[in-house]
């Protein structure tokens, strides 16, 4: 008899035929298994047949996978994966044109399965699929199939996509750059080309030369988001593989047809909420158009070039003499230091060597220039106003703006790659064809505002930038829509409304630290502590949607989990889209008994980041990353949708295991909730009105001592 551990009870299916209900022993091999179902129902040739889910995506078992079989799982006898493979490349290759939409619909389907794939690519199949699309006989639904089926056994990679050849190129581009084609055709479409530009550098340049950036845009302009979602990953993916040489000469292009205005209007403006994974691909849109200023950014000035001097002369002669600019003059040149001076340059005999540090580089030099030329006025008037002040207040411009370059460079995080999973894009930056330099001009008079509300002195400088970045910081983390919008929300980012939320902050963090008061603390700590537990459970009682680990961005697949309401069992299960609502448990097919679970690991630790080696550079990804170890050496993976639902999961899972609760979040709750808790028990201490004295004795004043009682 085996251990209950190596046994399964399951269902298994066949059309036509009451299922069997039989014991697994997982000790036993897959073949014999199949050979006594096939007995059952008196089916020969056992070797012909193999065992698939009933439900979800109705994956093949193999020897490897046979172990996520679950107590009470739904199977079906099939026939194998080589002898699917085998009929459906018949079919496929068939004369009759319904024949082979058939066949085609169910192999679009199978393609997703790796065991079928694998037979299927062993055949010569996606050989045999790409001439299919290369004759140009197939067209509507046949031809979605094709191309479905087509990137779904490319998706495993078990072949190259340099084997893709040059006519296949030309056919994918024709439908995209064709002015009308089925939706489906055009999304598989440009699917394809992305991932042939992502996976292939040979295949980048093939790309690039058979599709136009204007044809790209013009798909932007459609009312479908799905297609439009598609078209900017094209265009990001173009961009991000693009030689360094040609980024610039792309973006040029791109602004040239006005990609910025296009997706303002059409998109971030539109009728529909943008989704998650359009939101990805402006975040990477944005991320892409930041990093071509990491040349200028990473360019140290040379002090001996005549041409970067002039530019610094430009500055001079903006700030301090307006058109007639007495040039060649030795007296003028005699006073060039002072202005350099009054200008807040460090070095003001010779300031080209301010721009000698990287980052900022030229580019802060860039920056002050735009301001002198583009914003005259304002630009002026912060030179002369602070060569106006005291010595000890003046506002160095220079030095602030070299700075300040260097400190949007950090906050926008310039020169890096964009994060897998990301969605943090800005609205306004899409608002202006010079966003980073309106942006610049906008931080720069921030900048010069705030030194004169903390009344710096040159020994504050640091501290005035640190105001200045968390002001710029708390500015962008609400998402301000335009650029006048953003200094809406920096005027009310006043050095005091700083100085307020910092309290305030504070307050929460820390409290008083008097005895009575940490005391009272400890006391409330506990009940405190179970009212979030309780809230996580619920939370997980709720259950939450995670992306499936490794899939293409843009298939959308997903899977869901939950807890049931007596806390014992965890509910999971895949979807085909995310869901609107509450999942029922009965639409999810697997579950592991809590009991079963042994611990849970985050970050670097879980088995699928270990796996994943193109993730384990991803830092935000690795962040959100957890998984569920239980019996027996099995493992759960996920992966959050963002920081909260991280912390909710693995809290909500430690509290189910009796551990303690460590997240950021669970320490941010609860330093909230014991203050609020506090502070309102210390209101009531405040309002508690003292009784009146009893009637005293005769001439004797009384007198009354009051101590609260904090518990």
């Amino acid at each position: 008899m085996p251990p209950l551990a190596d046994v399964v009870k399951v269902a298994i299916e066949w059309p036509g035929a009451n299922a069997q209900l039989i014991e697994i022993d997982q000790k036993r091999p897959l073949a014999s298994i199949i050979r006594e179902v096939c007995d059952g129902w008196s089916l020969s040739g056992a070797e012909q047949f193999a065992l698939r889910y009933a439900d979800g995506p109705q994956l093949y078992i193999t020897e490897q996978s046979r172990g996520d079989i679950k107590n009470g799982t739904i199977l079906r006898l099939a026939i194998s994966p080589a002898r699917a493979a085998r009929q459906l490349l018949e079919r496929i290759q068939s004369h009759g044109i319904d024949a082979r939409l058939e066949a085609l619909k169910e192999l679009a389907k199978l393609s997703a399965d790796p065991t079928f794939a694998a037979e299927f690519i062993n055949m010569e199949g996606i050989g045999t699929l790409a001439r299919l699309v290369e004759s140009g006989t197939h067209f509507g639904e046949m031809l979605a199939f094709t191309l479905t089926a087509f990137l779904e056994l490319m998706d495993h990679s078990i072949v190259s996509w340099d084997l893709i050849s040059l006519s296949f190129i030309k056919q994918i581009a024709g439908y995209v750059n064709q002015p009308m084609v089925d939706v489906s055709i055009l999304q598989r479409s440009l699917a394809i080309l992305e991932s042939m530009v992502l996976n292939s550098h040979s295949l980048y340049h093939r790309v690039a030369q058979e599709i136009t950036v204007g044809q790209l845009i013009g798909h932007l302009q459609v009312s479908n988001q799905e297609i439009q979602t598609y078209a900017i990953a094209l265009i990001n993916a173009l961009f991000l593989k693009a030689p360094e040489d040609r980024r610039q000469e792309m973006a040029s292009t791109l602004a040239q047809k006005h990609l910025r205005s296009i997706i303002l209007n059409h998109i971030i403006r539109g009728n529909r909420p943008i989704k998650a994974e359009m939101a990805h691909q402006l975040y990477v849109l944005q991320v892409l158009t930041f990093n071509l200023l990491e040349e200028r950014m990473m360019t140290k000035m040379d002090p001996n070039d005549q041409t970067q001097r002039d530019v610094i002369f430009e500055l001079r002669r903006i700030a301090f003499d307006g058109e007639n600019d007495p040039t060649g003059t030795e007296k003028r040149k005699a006073l060039y230091a002072k202005d350099y001076k009054m200008l807040g340059f460090t070095n003001h005999l010779n300031p080209a060597m301010d721009f000698t540090q990287t980052p900022p580089g030229m580019l802060a030099l860039d920056n002050m220039l735009y301001l002198a030329k583009v914003h005259q006025d304002t630009y002026i008037r912060i030179v002369l106003e602070n060569s106006s002040r005291e010595d000890k207040h003046e506002c160095p411009f220079g030095r602030c703006a070299i700075e300040l370059t260097r400190v949007l460079c950090e906050i926008l995080q310039v020169g890096e790659l964009p994060n897998e999973g990301c969605n943090d894009y800005h609205p306004m930056f899409f608002t202006h064809d010079r966003a980073w330099e309106e942006f610049f001009c906008v931080c720069i008079q921030l900048l010069n505002k705030t030194w004169k509300e903390m009344r710096a002195t040159a020994e504050d400088f640091n501290k005035v930038m640190q105001v200045a970045r968390e002001q710029i910081t708390r500015a962008l983390a609400m998402k301000p829509s335009s650029l006048d919008q953003l200094k809406n929300k920096l005027r009310g980012l006043s050095y005091s409304e700083i100085l307020r939320l910092r309290q305030s902050e504070r307050m929460s963090q820390d409290d008083f630290q008097s005895p009575p008061i940490i005391e009272l603390r400890e006391r409330i700590q506990p009940e405190i502590l179970e009212l979030i537990k309780q809230q996580r459970l619920n939370r997980l009682c709720e259950g939450s949607c995670f992306r499936k680990v490794g899939n293409r961005r843009r298939q959308e697949k997903f899977w869901f989990c939950r807890l049931s309401l007596n806390h014992k069992v965890l509910h999971f299960g895949d979807l085909d889209e995310s869901p609107q609502g509450e999942v029922p448990l009965e639409m999810l097919s697997d579950k592991i008994p809590v009991c079963d679970i042994k611990s849970v690991v985050t970050g670097k630790d879980c088995p699928h980041m270990k796996e994943k080696s193109a993730l384990k550079q991803n830092k935000e990804v690795l962040e959100l990353a957890f998984s569920v170890l239980y019996d027996p050496d099995e493992t759960l993976n996920f992966v959050a949708p963002n920081k909260y639902e991280y912390c909710v999961w693995t809290d909500g899972l430690c509290a189910l295991l009796g551990r303690e609760m460590g997240s950021d979040l669970t320490r941010s709750d609860l330093d909230t909730l014991i203050s609020m808790e506090m502070k309102l028990r210390l209101l009531d201490l405040e309002n508690i009105t003292i009784p009146e004295a009893p009637p005293p004795v005769p001439k004797e004043p009384s007198s009354y001592n009051f101590t609260y009682n904090y518990s």
